[in-house]
């Protein structure tokens, strides 16, 4: 029963597979492959335009990378306030841009308020040095709350974006869980709707390591490359995350995967809320579930081999859990069973 991350989750086999293929022979380095080439024409396709993708590492890379490439003198970043990029990225986004501040924004549930946003940025009014200014904004899909913008909320923060002409960057760590979970297309869910940069994640939905960076607007992408040179993300054998993209992409791999965690996600949720010992904190438009559970009972729980995180209770709902209870995450993944689901269900 191990619902403590997506990220606990091996690769899946057709991926593992990939990486295999891959190791025997010679290809040309630093990007320069024919494999690398395919999988970039590949993610074109898949989001109906021509882009600009750089492999790298790990999402916080992905994110770092996208803000150092936006970045202005005295820049401030937007970000929810619970952001993984303003809460679990050890300073990096502001270390890889040279001295930018991230700006938290309040919302319910993980997502921007628009009006909030816009408040934030007024504070930072054109010609005022001392307090730096506008650099660009950042929205979470999935959020880190398990929940996903939906196609208007992007719409409706991507129209204050291009009001104070700032870019608009999307971290997709969850980006596939989201998009099933819309049931939209990846065009429709980024550029269509006014987002300028993409961290696309794989490692989260059944990859080895594998996160990209995707620009929009490939004319803008010149420095990327000395950007990712600088910061160590420009990988020699970079092949092999090309090998796994390859595979995650092919025939739609990377959908079933995202579809099946989301849907282990939502038989846990309906197990959940009919049980006696715990309650959904907020309904989920991801694999992520947010559970409050009596203390005792996450201590059973965790007893009989259930594996999940203490969760510290957002400001915004403090308050609607009890002394004696706790809020935990629960993460499904493409490697979560149903047996784990109803094990789960069967000890709460």
């Amino acid at each position: 029963m191990i619902f403590s991350s997506d990220n606990w989750a091996g690769a899946h086999p057709v991926i593992a597979e990939s990486l295999v293929k891959a190791a025997s022979g010679f290809a040309a380095a630093y990007g320069a492959s024919d494999l690398d080439k395919k999988v970039e024409k590949k993610l074109s396709d898949v989001f109906e335009r021509d882009v600009a993708v750089f492999f790298v590492a790990t999402g916080t890379a992905a994110n770092s990378l996208a803000f150092a490439g936006a970045n202005r003198p005295g820049g401030h970043v937007f970000c929810h306030r619970e952001a993984h990029v303003n809460v679990d990225e050890c300073g990096a986004p502001e270390f890889f841009s040279h001295g930018s501040r991230l700006a938290p924004v309040d919302g319910l549930l993980g997502k921007i308020d628009p009006l909030k946003l816009e408040t934030e940025i007024k504070r930072l009014p054109p010609g005022f040095v001392h307090g730096g200014q506008p650099m660009a904004i950042t929205i979470t899909q999935a959020t880190e709350a398990g929940t996903a913008y939906s196609l208007d909320d992007i719409d409706r923060i991507a129209a204050i974006a291009r009001k104070y002409h700032l870019p608009l960057h999307m971290d997709g760590a969850r980006f596939a869980n989201a998009l099933v979970s819309l049931g939209t297309t990846p065009a429709e869910m980024t550029w269509k709707r006014g987002i300028d940069l993409l961290s696309f994640g794989g490692t989260k939905n059944g990859c080895w390591c594998a996160e990209a960076l995707i620009l929009f607007d490939p004319a803008k992408a010149q420095q990327m490359h000395y950007l990712r040179k600088r910061s160590a993300q420009l990988f020699s054998k970079s092949r092999f995350i090309a090998a796994q993209f390859d595979a995650y992409l092919e025939g739609g791999l990377w959908l079933d995967l995202a579809r099946h965690a989301n849907l282990m996600a939502n038989w846990l949720a309906e197990g959940i809320e009919a049980s006696n010992g715990a309650r959904l904190a907020w309904p989920s438009g991801s694999n992520e579930l947010f559970v409050i559970l009596k203390r005792d009972t996450a201590k059973k729980l965790e007893e009989k081999g259930a594996v999940f995180y203490d969760w510290p209770v957002p400001h915004t709902l403090a308050g609607s859990v009890a002394t004696d209870e706790g809020l935990y995450r629960l993460v499904t993944s493409f490697a979560t069973t149903r047996e784990d689901v109803e094990q789960f269900i069967a000890a709460c």
